[in-house]
């Protein structure tokens, strides 16, 4: 997929996903469900941001990236420094969180490998979907 047209559809997916998780934070009430779908929503964010940044990187890079960062300010968490600096500056929560949790990492990893593959499948459909009729496959000489 060209990387302004895989750029484009991360940008709209960033959009859909950051508008998902505001309503999953301001809306859903507090539950085990919502803190997961929240979790998930951020890692799948921070796959299309980086998508957005970086539109050439494949999606296993960019999911191990997600995943990897997603882990870091989970276990970010367990200082301290993210509950503080949310009490002075409330929209930090948002970003770092506030509290360690070891069921977060594993929908982080959940997220970035279900992004990762949506990623990866949405660019082979539209690859197939861009060839001529009785044109050879990309890549491979008739």
């Amino acid at each position: 997929m060209p990387p302004t047209r895989r750029r484009l559809i991360a940008l709209l997916a960033l959009a859909v996903v950051v508008a998902a998780g505001l309503v999953v934070h301001l809306v859903l009430p507090s539950s085990d469900a919502a803190d997961i779908a929240g979790d998930a929503l951020y890692t799948v964010a921070v796959y299309a941001g980086l998508v957005v940044g970086f539109p050439r990187l494949r999606p296993l890079v960019v999911a191990l990236v997600a995943g990897g960062w997603s882990v870091a300010v989970e276990l970010f968490q367990a200082t301290g420094v993210p509950a503080d600096l949310a009490e002075r500056f409330r929209p930090v929560a948002l970003v770092l969180g506030t509290g360690f949790d070891a069921r977060d990492l594993v929908v982080y990893a959940c997220a970035a490998v279900v992004a990762g593959l949506t990623d990866a499948a949405t660019g082979r459909a539209l690859r197939r979907e861009t060839r001529r009729p009785g044109a050879p496959p990309q890549g491979r000489s008739a």
